[in-house]
Parts: C-alpha cells; sequence; structure tokens
C-alpha cells in the first residue's frame, strides 16, 4: 500500500511542478507582452519630449516625458541623455526619483540584453526593457514583478494544498480500498487458524470451519483465494470423514476376528486338554470315544480358523491382482450345481433356479466363480427367515452374462446399504453364527467380479432384494490361445 501511495504521490508533484511551471511561464510571458506596449508608449513620449527640449534648450528628464501622462501605479522610466541619466517610479501619492545606484543597476542589467530582471531595494523586483528615441537616447521603462510573484506564491500555495488534500484523501481511499479487497484473505487466514487449532491426529474428527460465502465470491481474485479454500476444506472433511470410517470398520473387523480366532482356540484348548487328561487316566473304550470326539471338535474349529485366514489371504491376494486364473467357464452348470449345494443347507427356504438351455460361457476362474455364487446363496439365506424364496437365474446379454440372486425377505437395512460391499461390514452386529460374520463374504464376492472385468450392484426393498453380477462373454481369441 505504502509503494502505492508513494507512486501516486510523485506522480501528483509532478503535475504540480508543471502545472505551477506553466502558469508562471505564461504570467511572465503576459507581463513581458504588457512591458512591450509601456516601453513603446514611454518611448514616443521619450521622443516628443526630447524634440521640445531641443527646441528650447533644456535637459531631457524622466519627469519631463511623464509630466501629465496617465499611467499604472509602478511604472519605471528612466533616460540616460548624455548629460545626466535620471529616472523615477510612479507610486500612489505621486513619483519616487531613482538613485544614482539604482540607475546604474539598470544599466548593469541591460548591458548585454535589451530585457532583464533587476531588484531595486525599496521598489523591488522589476522587469525592464531598453529602447531608443529617435536621437538615439536610451529609455528604460519597467514593470513591477511583485504582482506577479504573489500571484505565483498563491498559485504555489493553493497546487502545493491541493496536491496536500489529493494525498491525503488518495491515502484514505487507497487504505479503504485495499482495507475491503483484503477483507476475504482475513477471512481466510481466519478459517485457516480455527482448522490448525483443531485436533485432527485422533478421533472423531469433522471440519465445519469455512469461508463465509459473501468473502469467497470465486468473480474475484481474493474472493477465489477463500473459495478455493472452502474446496480443500470440503476435500480434507471428507477425506477424514472416509479416515474415521476405516478406522472404526477396522477396529470392529479386528474385535470380529479376535473373537472368531478366540473360540476355536478356546475350544482347541479345552478338547486337546480332556484329550491329555483321559489318556492320564485311563485306557479302554470310552477312553478312546471321548479322545475320537475331542479330536473331531480340534480338527473342526482349525478348519472354521483356517477359513478365516484363507478369506483375508485370498483378498489381500485379489488387491494384488493375483490368485485368478482364466479358462472357459460354463455359468449355466456352474450356477446349477451351487443351488443343488445350497438347497440342503436350507431346507426352510423355497429355491427356485432360471437358467437357459444352452450353456452361457465366460472367461474365469470356475472355483472363484462357484465362490461368488455360493457366498450370494449363504448370504441370501443367512439373512431371510424360514419360508423365503430365494431365486437364481442367469442370462445372456450382448456384451456377457448376467446371473441374479433374488429372494422377498425383509430386505437390506438403509443404514448398511452404501458400504455393503465394503470389507468387514456386516448386516448385523452380533457375533452369532447364526447371523452375524466377519463381514468378508460380500467383500470377496465383489474382488472376484471385479478380477474378471465384471459389475456387481444391488437393489433392495421390503420383499424385493436382488443382487445383479455382470460378467464379460468369453474370449474367443483367448480360447485359440489357450
Amino acid at each position: 500500500m505504502a509503494a502505492v501511495i508513494g507512486f501516486v504521490s510523485l506522480i501528483l508533484a509532478i503535475v504540480a511542478i508543471i502545472t505551477s511551471v506553466t502558469l508562471g511561464t505564461a504570467l511572465e510571458q503576459r507581463l513581458s507582452d504588457q512591458l512591450s506596449v509601456a516601453a513603446s508608449q514611454t518611448t514616443r513620449w521619450a521622443t516628443e519630449t526630447e524634440m521640445l527640449a531641443t527646441a528650447t534648450g533644456t535637459d531631457l528628464t524622466a519627469e519631463s516625458v511623464m509630466l501629465n501622462k496617465r499611467v499604472p501605479v509602478g511604472i519605471l522610466v528612466a533616460v540616460y541623455p548624455p548629460s545626466d541619466a535620471n529616472g523615477l517610479v510612479i507610486t500612489a501619492s505621486g513619483s519616487s526619483a531613482l538613485s544614482d545606484t539604482e540607475l546604474f543597476q539598470i544599466s548593469d542589467a541591460l548591458r548585454n540584453s535589451t530585457t532583464a530582471t533587476v531588484s531595486l531595494g525599496k521598489h523591488g523586483s522589476y522587469l525592464v526593457t531598453a529602447r531608443q528615441t529617435r536621437d538615439g537616447t536610451p529609455v528604460v521603462t519597467g514593470l513591477p514583478r511583485t504582482e506577479m510573484q504573489q500571484t505565483m506564491t498563491q498559485l504555489f500555495t493553493v497546487v502545493a494544498l491541493a496536491t496536500l488534500g489529493g494525498l491525503i484523501l488518495l491515502a484514505l481511499t487507497t487504505a479503504v480500498t485495499i482495507s475491503v479487497g483484503l477483507r476475504p484473505l482475513r477471512a481466510v487466514v481466519a478459517t485457516a487458524t480455527r482448522v490448525a487449532n483443531k485436533q485432527l491426529d485422533r478421533g472423531e474428527v469433522s471440519i465445519t470451519e469455512r469461508v463465509p460465502d459473501s468473502e469467497a465470491d470465486p468473480r474475484t481474485e481474493t474472493g477465489l483465494v477463500g473459495a478455493a479454500l472452502n474446496t480443500l476444506l470440503d476435500h480434507v472433511d471428507t477425506s477424514l470423514a472416509a479416515r474415521q470410517q476405516n478406522e472404526e470398520r477396522m477396529r470392529r473387523f479386528v474385535a470380529d476376528a479376535s473373537h472368531e480366532l478366540r473360540t476355536p482356540l478356546a475350544s482347541i484348548r479345552g478338547y486337546s486338554e480332556l484329550s491329555l487328561r483321559a489318556l492320564r487316566q485311563a485306557q479302554g473304550p470310552e477312553t478312546t470315544e471321548s479322545t475320537t470326539t475331542a479330536l473331531e471338535r480340534i480338527q473342526a474349529q482349525s478348519l472354521r480358523m483356517t477359513r478365516l485366514v484363507e478369506d483375508l489371504l485370498l483378498l489381500a491376494r485379489l488387491d494384488e491382482g493375483r490368485e485368478l486364473s482364466h479358462a472357459p467357464v460354463d455359468l449355466t452348470m456352474l450356477a446349477v450345481e451351487e443351488l443343488t449345494d445350497a438347497r440342503p443347507t436350507a431346507a426352510d427356504h423355497v429355491w427356485e433356479i432360471d437358467v437357459p438351455e444352452e450353456p452361457i460361457t465366460v472367461d474365469g476362474d470356475a472355483g472363484r466363480l462357484h465362490q461368488v455364487v455360493g457366498n450370494l446363496l449363504a448370504n441370501a439365506r443367512t439373512h431371510t427367515p424360514a419360508g423365503t424364496t430365494i431365486t437364481l437365474s442367469l442370462t445372456a446379454t450382448t456384451d456377457g452374462a448376467e446371473l441374479r440372486v433374488h429372494d422377498d425377505g425383509p430386505g437390506i437395512d438403509p443404514k448398511v446399504r452404501e458400504e455393503l460391499f465394503a470389507r468387514f461390514a456386516r448386516g448385523d452386529s452380533s457375533r452369532a453364527r447364526q447371523t452375524g460374520g466377519t463381514g468378508l463374504g460380500l467383500a470377496i464376492v465383489k474382488a472376484i467380479v471385479e478380477g474378471h472385468g465384471g459389475t456387481i450392484t444391488v437393489e433392495s426393498e421390503p420383499g424385493d432384494t436382488t443382487f445383479v453380477v455382470r460378467l464379460p462373454a468369453a474370449s474367443a481369441e483367448k480360447h485359440e490361445t489357450a
């Protein structure tokens, strides 16, 4: 701001100086023109007076030249006849004779030019010019510069005051303008400071601080900064919310996984201790039967832990783009086999299948696609009550195949629908084996489907829930290469 004011002040000062010099030059020219007219008149009068003095045998004097003449107050007339130089200044009360010193100053000033400026003490500064009569007598005429100097002084005073006032007004206007212009930046600083003082490194975080809309007008440069900060804060707030959600999901998964692993570990430990105690205490058929039962339970719990670890390992490998092999897969046969395997697991459900007679083939990993269909059927079975109809259908599309798993159960809770395919998400928060799980089933389904270049979606409302898997068609070139 200081630089702007200084630059404009310099411009105003230059303009003031140029104006003063121009007006001063104009006044000097005006005075010079007036002097020229007055000099012509006094020279003519001096010529007439000199002719009369020659005829009468008298001396030529300035007083005789100006006798009975109407001239402005302050005019100076000096004559330099061969006999004796003399001169006078017309005053309001008459005239004042010039001293020999003043006459010498005038002649000395006019030594090298016909017009000059001379200071005559009590008479002040004069602009004088020299002319000659018809007989060659020098006649000097002068006009006072006092009035012009007073005018110049007044002019300089007015220009200086106007310039100073302009500078003060400019400074105030510039200060107000810049202050108003930078107000959005102060709002940005205040918002950024409040955000910086928040605890963003732990716990639930939500950034509600924003630059006010009035200070974030994208049509101005400073407002554009506020709008950009608001956009950044929106992005950071969304990212922090996602991070918080992931952390909560991870904590829930750790709790679930710990529970899932603790239960079989406790069973393994208990049955192993029971087996050892039975072996130490007695021998016989009863001991053998008890030990066999315990070992079977140990094996079952070990398999349970193995499945959990394998699911986690599968997800990790799918993330890395591994674990999938590609070969022609008959989805029609696959759907029939999976529904056949699922029907005995829930005899209290109604199972239906709708597949075409002609086989529908896709490129993929047969084992993993079995897992996709099996997980979707198990999900429908687990989260629907007895008597629910579960329908598995398969149709061919222009670009591949579409597999649907539909049920007329109670539907999916809208609260969990958005994160249904997220890892560690569960439709039932309980850890009961009948309804709850580790939250990896649908996440595995989604990872396998996307690994095959397909998509999975879900539409759900009470009495109508459908999972739709779309897979690309088998490629003839791949078949020939295989």
